[in-house]
């Protein structure tokens, strides 16, 4: 059967790139720059869908659910990036935020060839891992017609969860079956049908947007400050410090008593410091008020 792909946004020609060859090489990158600026405002256009999504998934978050990102090719391996910055970034669970990409593992740094033509295999693969509906579904393709996501966002409707698609082509396969439709319209690439470019650098800030979003909501923020963040390195260790030191006006020297009285985590820290409280009663007031600071204080 022949697949029809004339009428995708993200497989047209573009006009300002037809002649890209004959450029010099700084002609060329402006071209690109030019097109990729088109970026920022075709996502703007997304967010009162984005805004949707990101409740949705807070509220999935807070009552036990998870959050499932499944594409293919580009589309995947961004939903596992996402993911899998999130344990760092927010203190999270892994399992919180999970990545699945069509072709399993090896798919995340080579192609499996016509993994993403199995739309069974993506049920399957949610299968697998307990989805249920109590989960957020996320599908993510360029295309919006990917027959593994379509897959995935089927049999998640089947469960009673909530589907959001992410895609760069509106009215498409995913958008129908969805119950939010993301939609950034980043026009033709600059390399046509090169959809790692635009449509994955929109995809990026969509999905940034999420998770960040969704933590915020959750209380993994306190300000602009990540103060969930686990230190699992020398970096890391320091950046624990400057947020105590940022967050209670506290000297290095009180950040590393508290931090160290507490077993390395920010939030109890920055509690003990402003409340004046021990490491356990601080922790105490935490649990007590579902990890967000600002009711402790």
């Amino acid at each position: 059967m022949q697949i029809k792909l004339n009428h995708l946004v993200t497989e047209s020609r573009n006009p300002a790139s037809e002649h890209i060859d004959t450029l010099s090489t700084l002609d060329m990158l402006k071209v690109i720059n030019a097109q990729d600026q088109k970026v920022p405002l075709a996502v703007e256009a997304a967010l009162p869908a984005i805004s949707h999504s990101v409740d949705v998934i807070a509220a999935a978050l807070q009552q036990g659910g998870r959050l499932i990102y499944v594409g293919a090719g580009t589309s995947g391996r961004l939903g596992i990036l996402d993911a899998s910055e999130c344990p760092p970034t927010f203190g999270s669970d892994p399992s919180q935020v999970v990545g699945l990409i069509a072709g399993g593992h090896q798919a995340i740094l080579a192609a499996v060839e016509n993994a993403e033509d199995n739309r069974e295999q993506g049920g399957i693969d949610l299968q697998q891992i307990n989805f249920s509906d109590q989960d957020v579904l996320v599908g993510i393709a360029a295309s919006g017609r990917t027959p593994y996501v379509l897959g995935a966002m089927d049999y998640a409707k089947a469960q009673g969860a909530t589907v959001i698609s992410v895609a760069c082509n509106p009215d498409c396969p995913m958008a129908q079956l969805a119950d939010i439709e993301i939609c950034a319209v980043v026009g033709p690439e600059v390399v046509t049908g090169s959809s790692r470019m635009k449509a994955g650098t929109a995809q990026k800030l969509i999905l940034n947007m999420l998770t960040t979003g969704a933590m915020i909501r959750i209380g993994k923020v306190y300000g602009n400050l990540m103060v969930d963040v686990e230190a699992t390195n020398a970096k890391l260790v320091e950046r624990q410090k400057n947020i105590v030191m940022a967050a209670t006006d506290c000297s290095r020297e009180q950040a590393s008593d508290a931090l160290l009285q507490c077993g390395g985590h920010c939030k109890t820290a920055i509690v003990m410091l402003l409340a004046q409280l021990s490491a356990t009663d601080a922790k105490t007031l935490l649990a007590e008020n579902k990890g967000f600071i600002r009711p402790c204080l």
